[in-house]
């Protein structure tokens, strides 16, 4: 079951569990398209935005006409800014792709600092896959990825790379793995994140896995 499921959609009912829903609203039906539109436009635009701070994950929450969002990086100051004025930037840009206005400060944007960056798998796999599409060596990527994750704590990783590694003719799954990654325990903190990486023979998949612990 761990292979064919998502490890955070399979673990979304875990009570207490950190992975919680990234987006946190009830709409009616007519407006339930226009939302899920709009949230997936906050979240590309923010990911090209604050691509430079270590972006691990946007929560959404909106309440009546109003919007907040619970932007998570690890390095907070380049989001905040001198003054507050890089958070009052990105507001203003964000009001021109979301539906609401600003005139009764309808849009609320609290900054929530990751202090064990380390230990998140979206950022391990974008530091893989921009290695890899620097043509580094996917092997010494791969242990280098590991055993940062592992002295920073975490019980156990994977990472699975997969399609034409290193140039090759015919494409493969290269798996690499420390520790313990039970992907069937709901009760199994896991973290996971995907992505693909573009070299000149084509896209390369990486996906990661990272065991925090147990949930409680």
């Amino acid at each position: 079951m761990g292979r064919k499921v998502n490890p955070i959609g399979f673990r979304l009912a875990v009570k207490n569990s950190p992975f919680g829903w990234k987006s946190q609203w009830f709409a009616k039906k007519s407006d339930y398209k226009k939302f899920i539109m709009e949230d997936q436009k906050i979240r590309n635009f923010l990911e090209k935005k604050l691509s430079m701070a270590g972006l691990v994950g946007v929560r959404i929450e909106r309440l009546n006409n109003m919007i907040k969002l619970v932007i998570q990086v690890s390095r907070p100051g380049i989001v905040i800014g001198r003054g507050g004025r890089g958070l009052e930037d990105i507001k203003k840009e964000l009001l021109k792709v979301i539906s609401v206005s600003d005139s009764d400060n309808n849009l609320d944007i609290e900054v929530e600092e990751v202090k064990n960056s380390e230990l998140s798998a979206k950022l391990l796999a974008e530091k893989i896959a921009g290695q890899i599409e620097r043509r580094m060596p996917y092997r010494r990527v791969a242990n280098w990825a590991i055993e940062s994750v592992i002295n920073a704590g975490a019980l156990g990783v994977k990472v699975i790379l997969s399609g034409r590694i290193a140039g090759a003719e015919i494409s493969r799954v290269e798996k690499f793995s420390q520790g313990k990654v039970p992907l069937s325990s709901i009760r199994a903190n896991i973290d996971y994140f995907e992505r693909p990486a573009l070299t000149k023979s084509g896209y390369v998949g990486v996906k990661v896995y990272i065991n925090r612990g147990e949930s409680e």
